[in-house]
């Protein structure tokens, strides 16, 4: 049990560099005294770990002290986080990589353990549903960028124009089956999809990651503006109980999420819904989608558009119906 113990807090160490003694104790269930004892024990053993004074005191590593505990390389160890992710290591070209990292840790589990029973029983499917594969010829090359901190010169091929870019890459997102890159373009962090570069050319020099920089913080904050951008509208709209229960299918969560509706329901139990849109023309066709379900309220001009759209169904195939 102490031999477990101890091993758990060399392998904190080198993964966080400074712990408290008390987040030790909280993190091994026992009390400080004995994490003071083992630490002891570890100095004795030959472990350059020292303690740190102050209020923000604690223990750490000397500087560059490495130990492979597990019998994994710097590579496997990054290519474990891409363990359930076989088609997307081997995107970033990390495919044999992964399988090493994997037979090794296979090799750790207890034997009634590595019969593969985990593996049969759980899959996990990481694109979107009807969605063609990318062409991710570019992303191992993006990927290493990302990792040795070097900048790239790319050919870009947005929706309005094709231009060259020298970016510093500071990381890479999958969304929805979708491979993305977040990267630095002057003072300003940009978003860019995978498949849409064209060429790219990883330079030999390299850059300072910023200190301050958080990818998993960035992303979320992106989304939150991407959908508030999508929605910038609000549509006042009558619904069926029926097309309240369509709302789930139809509404992506931004828009179900700050949708208000009325306590009360009408004579016919459809209640008012209040909720963001896009554009007229966009809103349009997603509230179409309820059929006769729903019913728009205001504003005037999408009360206006869905006549246009409604009238021009009605000439198409108004002679099917007579």
């Amino acid at each position: 049990m102490r031999a477990s113990r101890l091993l758990s807090i060399l392998t904190t160490l080198q993964a966080k560099g400074h712990v408290t003694a008390q987040a030790l104790a909280d993190d091994c269930e026992v009390s400080l005294r004995t994490i003071y004892r083992d630490v002891d024990a570890l100095s004795a053993a030959g472990i350059p770990i020292y303690s740190v004074q102050g209020s923000n005191g604690g223990y750490r590593l000397l500087d560059g002290y490495r130990v492979r505990l597990n019998g994994l390389s710097s590579t496997e160890a990054e290519a474990l986080f891409l363990a359930g992710l076989t088609r997307q290591a081997a995107d970033l070209g990390l495919g044999a990589v992964a399988a090493s990292a994997r037979a090794k840790l296979v090799a750790a589990l207890p034997e009634t353990m590595r019969s593969g029973a985990m593996k049969s029983r759980f899959h996990f499917d990481a694109p979107a549903w009807f969605v063609e594969p990318e062409t991710l010829d570019h992303l191992p090359a993006i990927a290493e960028a990302v990792w040795n901190q070097h900048p790239i010169c790319m050919r870009y091929q947005s929706k309005k124009i094709d231009r060259e870019r020298r970016v510093e890459p500071l990381g890479i997102v999958l969304k929805g089956g979708v491979w993305y890159l977040v990267a630095q373009v002057h003072d300003n962090v940009r978003t860019f999809r995978v498949s849409r570069i064209r060429q790219i050319s990883v330079l030999g020099e390299s850059f300072e990651y910023p200190a301050d920089f958080n990818l998993e913080a960035y992303w979320t904050e992106s989304i939150r503006r991407y959908e508030v951008g999508l929605h910038p509208n609000r549509a006042e709209i009558l619904l069926s109980p029926w097309g309240l229960d369509m709302m789930e299918e139809l509404m992506p969560p931004y828009v179900r999420n700050g949708a208000v509706i009325s306590e009360e329901a009408d004579a016919r139990g459809w209640r008012q819904v209040s909720l963001s849109v896009g554009s007229m023309a966009h809103a349009a066709m997603d509230i179409l989608r309820f059929g006769k379900e729903a019913e728009v309220i205001g504003p005037p001009e999408l009360r206006a558009e869905m006549a246009n759209v409604v009238g021009a169904l009605a000439k198409v195939y108004g002679g099917d119906c007579q």
